[in-house]
């Protein structure tokens, strides 16, 4: 599934560094980390009418992946609110938006891989764009199994989320060549990780299970999900999956802020068949779109 370009953002400000730059201007320096090595740790967030959706908990995931980074001198959790307000209002968006907020090691004073060379500071990027969820919701969507694995602790920890997602695009690429819209990714033990670019679930005779996050993503939306089906009643199993477990499935989606809740109707051209008639999926996007108020930030609060 292909995004398309919306007019509306033809004319966007850009925050980078410590000002609001015209879409044209939105750049870094050939010197940045994020340029050099993809040295840069990152947010996706939605924003809806009341405001953006689990800040929070995504400025946490922001701060505890910089730590990780050795990031030093971390802008202040103040600081990035005030610009994710400060971009929000300059394009004056209050709905259908996704915000993308990227912190990068910084600019070097010569290339080189040694951050000791990053002596300015991190750069701070808000790149806020009108873009409604990029699935088809009510359709859904096809997946493949791709043959370019998701990473692994012992390789890099995805609890870190950072601006390195080489494997993620080959994967893409894949599903792109094959004509269907997103790629699984496979853990070093060959278990269900996660798609490209999202968390994924199954619902087999009433229950939901997802695989442990060791090779996937913490995603905000997947961890908000178990919550809302453990607080519904839902039991829920965190474990390995296999794609022989995926095939036979009554039902599976995806999770993730581009897209938010999105069906999965195929894997590697097998149509899942609801055999036990479960409505799970459809509950659960009920459910959060349920708690869009409760866990949004309004921006008079940034």
């Amino acid at each position: 599934m292909l995004q398309q370009f919306d007019p509306r953002n033809k004319n966007l400000k850009v925050w980078v560094g410590h000002r609001l730059v015209e879409r044209a201007d939105a750049k870094v320096s050939v010197f940045d980390s994020s340029v050099q090595g993809g040295d840069a740790v990152w947010e996706g967030m939605r924003v809806y009418e009341n405001g953006v959706f689990c800040l929070e908990r995504h400025l946490d995931r922001l701060e505890d992946s910089a730590r990780a980074m050795a990031f030093e001198s971390i802008p202040t959790r103040a600081s990035i609110k005030s610009a994710i307000k400060a971009t929000l209002e300059a394009n004056g968006m209050t709905k259908d938006t996704h915000i993308r907020v990227t912190l990068t090691r910084g600019e070097k004073i010569t290339s080189g891989m040694d951050p000791r060379l990053n002596q300015s500071g991190p750069t701070l990027i808000g790149l806020a764009e009108w873009k409604p969820p990029v699935y088809d919701n009510e359709k859904g969507i096809r997946i493949m199994t791709s043959a370019i694995r998701r990473n692994s602790p012992m390789h890099v920890d995805s609890k870190i989320h950072h601006n390195n997602l080489i494997n993620n695009i080959l994967a893409k690429i894949q599903a792109n060549h094959a004509g269907v819209d997103s790629a699984l990714m496979l853990d070093n033990l060959g278990f269900i990780s996660e798609m490209n670019g999202t968390n994924i679930f199954m619902v087999k005779n009433g229950t939901l299970l997802t695989p442990t996050a060791d090779a996937c993503l913490h995603g905000i939306t997947r961890g908000l999900v178990i919550e809302l089906a453990r607080a519904n009643g839902i039991v829920v199993e965190e474990r390995n999956i296999s794609l022989t477990e995926l095939y036979a499935a009554d039902e599976a989606f995806g999770t993730g802020s581009m897209g938010e809740l999105t069906p999965i109707v195929e894997v590697d051209g097998r149509v899942l068949v609801n055999s036990s008639q479960s409505n799970l999926t459809a509950q659960l996007i009920q459910w959060f779109e349920g708690v869009h108020e409760k866990l949004s930030t309004p921006l008079v609060n940034l």
